[in-house]
């Protein structure tokens, strides 16, 4: 087992799982708010990516269809909760090793890893193509990561990290 302690890992690790959890949380709520506000449908690639992984590593969810379905619907969320703390643990990383960067930096740089650990995975997998995207759906994909951005830094900067 790993002990922590209180150095600047166990720092960097909490307080950035902190800022991701508020990141993800904004980017959910900017999302499911557009959904309602446009009426459009919720994304199917989280599901599409956890079907495209299982295929790749050959595994095989257990249970009845409706069962693996049902499993498949719950992991593509998490496979984005687990993106949005991986990018707030990242984005902690770079300030414990010492960058100190304004907000709107720190907005954006937290935005960019959110976008890249979100959406790199779909792209190698192939599920989705960001040339074919609408500017609707680049609009939707880029507005909640900055969402994200924001409500990450506000927890370094409240953080003080």
């Amino acid at each position: 087992m790993v002990m922590l302690g209180s150095g600047p890992l166990r720092r960097t690790l909490f307080v950035g799982a902190a800022a991701g959890a508020a990141g993800t949380t904004a980017l959910n709520s900017l999302t499911y708010l557009d959904m309602v506000l446009r009426g459009r449908p919720g994304s199917s690639t989280p599901e599409k990516s956890v079907r495209k992984v299982a295929e790749v590593f050959g595994i095989r969810l257990q249970g009845s269809e409706k069962e693996q379905e049902n499993r498949v619907a719950g992991l593509g969320p998490l496979v984005g909760v687990g993106a949005g703390l991986a990018a707030g643990i990242a984005a902690a990383g770079l300030r414990t090793a010492g960058w100190r960067p304004g907000r709107t930096a720190g907005t954006v740089a937290a935005s960019a890893m959110a976008l890249l650990a979100g959406n790199a995975p779909m792209i190698v997998l192939r599920v989705t193509d960001p040339r074919q995207w609408s500017v609707a759906d680049w609009a939707a994909d880029i507005i909640p990561h900055l969402a994200f951005g924001a409500a990450a830094e506000a927890v370094f900067r409240g953080m003080d990290a």
